[in-house]
């Protein structure tokens, strides 16, 4: 399995770092933290025209470019960095991952191709309450003629509140299956959580007898799939979030001046730093593990989201709030972007399960617990 970063990869990053940084600045982050769309529809699709984003990591003969997971996680990587605001996640990673793993070939053909150009904006609906264990999906599905009706309410779905195409898992006839939703079908509300990270959104669907296409009966192997997927690439937006804090601490610790020298000169801070490095470091490898098993070992794709989930989670938080503390009095303020990191990594710990979830899961998956 080969863990080195290819020239293709590098110069992916270096666009993809020069466009978020003229896309994406802590000022446009702010703008469209307080819109109710969460995003800008103008560089989502550029990032769809002029980079490819969307469709990266779907097959060309679904409209994509036909590549995988190590290239998602460098766009994520570079994402987290930026704090870009793009229901990418939702969409491009989750919702693509789903539909490439059911046995609909007509539903591929119809999906893919808008998620791919960026005209179709797609998430998956999996909660129902606050668990992401299968077992505790309580909706049920009902036979109507020829088709389906849902009923119920789906928790905390990404990008939710804008989504034109949603997937919803769901009871039906005995079998855990998928089903696809028109974001204005009659029926379906939605609306927006008001949450702690104000750059991705979530949100809540209250679904009454609201028709829908089934699409995969059995949908518990690609629903675990797609997720296992997102978790790897929120483990990239993780890492690049970690990365962009710690360079941010160590210039202001450079440039903060305390009895006559730099800050950063104070042996307790180097060792700080130290430790923010080797967890950064260590979150990089377990990212291009994970990434690698993705394309290259999908049997051991659930022990990797696992382990990278728990590790990346913690090693943000930790880089995140470090900042803070390092940066002293500014730290604080809502000013500074720090505090932007921080409730995104805060936020991000959490998604798809705690940390303490994933290191239950990953032990129960290697053996060493029942």
């Amino acid at each position: 399995m080969d863990l080195v970063v290819s020239e293709e990869q590098e110069e992916l990053r270096a666009a993809l770092r020069r466009f978020f940084a003229d896309k994406s600045p802590s000022a446009e982050v702010r703008r469209l933290m307080e819109t109710s769309e969460g995003y800008d529809p103008a560089v989502w699709e550029q990032m769809a025209g002029q980079l490819g984003l969307q469709g990266l990591a779907i097959p060309e003969e679904y409209g994509g470019a036909g590549f995988g997971m190590r290239e998602v996680a460098v766009v994520m990587e570079e994402m987290g960095r930026s704090l870009v605001c793009a229901p990418y996640l939702s969409s491009a990673v989750m919702a693509a991952g789903a539909l490439l793993g059911c046995r609909d070939e007509e539903a591929k053909r119809e999906f893919l191709p808008g998620i791919a150009d960026g005209s179709t904006l797609a998430t998956l609906a999996w909660m129902d309450g606050d668990s992401w264990d299968p077992g505790s999906i309580e909706m049920r599905a009902r036979r109507d003629g020829d088709g389906w009706l849902l009923d119920g309410a789906k928790t905390y779905v990404l990008d939710g509140h804008i989504a034109g195409l949603v997937l919803v898992a769901a009871w039906a006839e005995g079998e855990l299956g998928l089903f696809a939703v028109d974001g204005d079908a009659q029926g379906l509300s939605r609306t927006a959580y008001t949450t702690l990270d104000q750059t991705r959104r979530l949100a809540r669907l209250e679904l009454t007898g609201v028709r829908a296409r089934l699409i995969e009966p059995d949908a518990r192997p690609v629903l675990e799939r797609a997720v296992d997927l997102a978790v790897v690439a929120l483990a990239a937006e993780q890492l690049g979030g970690a990365q962009r804090t710690l360079d941010m601490t160590v210039g202001y610790l450079k440039v903060r001046h305390q009895f006559g020298r730099p800050i950063g000169s104070f042996q307790a801070l180097k060792h700080r730093c130290a430790d923010m490095f080797v967890m950064v470091e260590s979150a990089r490898s377990a990212v291009l593990q994970a990434a690698a098993v993705a394309g290259d070992r999908p049997d051991e794709l659930p022990a990797a989201a696992a382990l990278v989930k728990a590790y990346c989670s913690d090693a943000c938080f930790h880089v995140a709030a470090e900042t803070i503390q390092l940066h002293g009095g500014i730290g604080f303020t809502w000013e500074h972007d720090a505090h932007l990191y921080f409730k995104r990594a805060k936020a991000s710990q959490e998604l798809f399960g705690p940390p303490a979830r994933h290191r239950e899961r990953l032990a129960r998956l290697v053996g060493i617990a029942p």
